[in-house]
């Protein structure tokens, strides 16, 4: 390591190679994305380290596209926000992996992702809700506020689970597979409906899996 002009030691630049690959989620799009994406995955956070690029700058950033995802969503926009999301998720992904590379994986920026990651899911679903209920569209503007309380839930119950001393990350549909959802329904004409159809119905069924997990992990922790 090198010495930097403030003293503190300054970490190399990886090699491509050297970045590990994206960390595994037990979402049903988390292998596939792992197995498809490692490398390009790889190559980009090498460069945001090379370039300097701090973590807390991708987090800001992310939540940023988030609020010009809602607001064209307000506006109407449906095609635009959708390619905007991929940039969303993609920093929100980065943020983590430059963190870590850099030494500078903290429990308080892991805190701050963390409320940041909400902040963007109620900005995303209540601005969908918003639009679709101006355009008197009460099933997916319901649909939109379900979703958003689901989202709620499943972070709710890994925070709960965590203040017990147990970690917990169960759940086949989780953040990547919402985003990946509302990209798809956005994109394709007439897909918004049914994808938030699948955001609620398998969202759902991951509140009710977490909350099953929690509670059993839970109950050892305490001795049962």
């Amino acid at each position: 390591m090198s010495e930097r002009s403030d003293g503190r030691s300054e970490r190399p630049s990886p090699r491509v190679r050297d970045v590990p690959a994206p960390r595994e989620s037990s979402g049903v799009a988390g292998p596939l994305m792992r197995k498809v994406f490692t490398w390009p995955y790889r190559i980009v956070v090498a460069g945001l380290v090379r370039v300097g690029v701090r973590p807390w700058q991708l987090t800001l950033a992310s939540l940023a596209t988030n609020v010009v995802v809602g607001w064209l969503l307000v506006a109407g926009r449906r095609l635009l926000p959708a390619a905007l999301l991929v940039l969303a998720g993609a920093l929100d992904i980065f943020d983590g992996a430059v963190a870590r590379l850099r030494g500078e994986a903290r429990r308080s920026g892991a805190f701050l992702d963390s409320v940041f990651d909400r902040i963007s899911d109620g900005v995303l679903f209540a601005c969908l809700f918003w639009s679709e209920a101006g355009q008197d569209h009460r099933l997916t503007a319901g649909l939109a506020l379900a979703t958003l309380a689901i989202a709620l839930f499943v972070s709710q119950i890994r925070a709960e689970a965590e203040a017990e001393g147990v970690s917990l990350s169960e759940g086949f549909f989780q953040r990547l597979e919402r985003y990946l959802a509302v990209m798809i329904g956005l994109a394709i004409p007439g897909g918004l409906l049914p994808a938030l159809v699948v955001l609620v119905v398998l969202g759902g069924l991951t509140v009710v899996q977490r909350g099953w997990s929690a509670i059993g992990k839970v109950g050892e922790a305490r001795g049962g």
